[in-house]
């Protein structure tokens, strides 16, 4: 096989093939985010230099938002319609045109326009590529997960620190080398990433909504997950509040997020190591305990020895469940319908993004910090009683068949 072919054979791929895949989309992922300098500016891009009102600026990232959760739909139904190869290879085309048009655009109809483009192409690489990593042997999957998820917060990291340096000679170079970053990562699948996608005749494609209906684990797990991401997501919505009624700077602020990233890249491998094999629900039952807890502990803690301990706490959980997320939802995943159901799982992530705020603010200014703290706990606690709840029908699900012994 060369890098040219567009699809792996359908008989089992040798394991080579198999980590080449692997390592392709972690570099693609690693590329995507650290060239992913756009995005933490782009609040100052309206308000300073398009000179947008915050009102207006926020409705603008909103519209980007809401996006992305179409983005997660799409790329689902295009993986497994067009094949995961072609569909991010048109996200992050599409991303680079979609950044380039909002840099430049100069007036608000061309501003909206090309903020949806960017909202609907801006992920659509995700539940594609995600999909690409469920066709794999469900041993190999949480192995590649976790790279996948270590690849992304190393590039994280990194586009935190070029950012800062790149936006001293303007915000305009921001969006041209983030095109250039999605350009690049579009030219990494199309020569190294090969399609998996399971052959399917016409006539046996289903629609996703029905078969969706039908799983009751699917459903559940996909509420637990939006809760739990509702949650998490305090990190960025009602924790900078907290930090700065403490009197604590934005450096401060800047600095729990830079050590949130520091120990996903630190600890993650080993935890890889340590959790690949164990239980999926009973990683992901502690994982997420362990989020209400940071969390309710970020309620209640002043000092920046008191926040570096919770987000500590927040990111032991976050590492779990990120090393668990995409194998378990791909354990649920029907082969013909892997590409949907991990955009269907992508999404909670998106839904949670937009009930954070809204629910974490709404419940700091009216009840209070203990309330913040409390909710957080008790939440935690839920989600875990109820992953636990569920542990026998994940068990269930987890594939047992040859399509398990390599790419078909």
């Amino acid at each position: 096989m060369t890098i040219h072919d567009t699809r792996l054979p359908v008989t089992p791929a040798p394991p080579r093939a198999r980590s080449s895949l692997v390592w392709a989309l972690t570099a693609t992922h690693f590329v995507s985010r650290a060239g992913g300098v756009a995005g933490s500016f782009l609040v100052l891009f309206l308000t300073q230099e398009r000179h947008l009102t915050p009102t207006t600026a926020g409705a603008v990232i909103a519209v980007i938002g809401a996006g992305t959760i179409g983005s997660q739909v799409l790329g689902g139904w295009l993986g497994d319609r067009i094949g995961r190869r072609h569909t991010m290879v048109v996200g992050f085309l599409g991303t680079a045109v979609a950044l380039i048009a909002l840099g430049s655009a100069d007036t608000m109809p061309a501003v909206y326009a090309a903020a949806v483009a960017a909202g609907l192409m801006g992920d659509l690489f995700r539940p594609a590529g995600s999909a690409a990593v469920a066709d794999l042997p469900a041993p190999e999957r949480v192995r590649a997960f976790g790279l996948l998820f270590w690849a992304a917060n190393l590039g994280f990291t990194v586009s935190t620190v070029a950012a800062g340096i790149l936006v001293q000679h303007g915000y305009g170079l921001l969006f041209w080398i983030n095109a250039a970053a999605s350009f690049l990562a579009a030219l990494i699948v199309w020569r190294h990433v090969p399609e998996t996608r399971p052959p399917a005749p016409e006539a046996s494609r289903r629609a996703l909504l029905p078969v969706l209906l039908r799983d009751p684990v699917m459903l559940a797990m996909s509420a637990i997950h939006v809760v739990y991401f509702t949650t998490f997501l305090q990190t960025y919505s009602t924790l900078p509040l907290l930090m700065a009624g403490d009197g604590h700077a934005p450096g401060a602020y800047a600095a729990v997020l830079a050590l949130n990233g520091i120990v996903i890249v630190v600890v993650q491998p080993p935890a890889l190591r340590l959790l690949e094999g164990r239980d999926r629900a009973r990683v992901l039952a502690v994982s997420m305990l362990l989020v209400g807890i940071g969390g309710g502990l970020g309620a209640v803690v002043h000092s920046g020895a008191g926040y570096a301990a919770a987000i500590l706490v927040w990111t032991l959980g976050q590492i779990g469940v990120a090393v668990m997320f995409g194998a378990t939802f791909a354990d649920l995943a029907p082969a013909d319908l892997r590409g949907r159901y991990m955009g269907a799982a992508s999404t909670t992530w998106s839904v949670g993004a937009v009930l954070a705020p809204l629910l974490g603010t709404a419940l700091l200014d009216h009840a209070g910090r203990s309330a913040l703290w409390a909710a957080c706990t008790v939440i935690g606690l839920v989600l875990f009683a109820a992953l636990r709840a569920l542990a026998p029908a994940l068990r269930r699900r987890a594939p047992h068949g040859p399509e398990e012994t390599g790419l078909i």
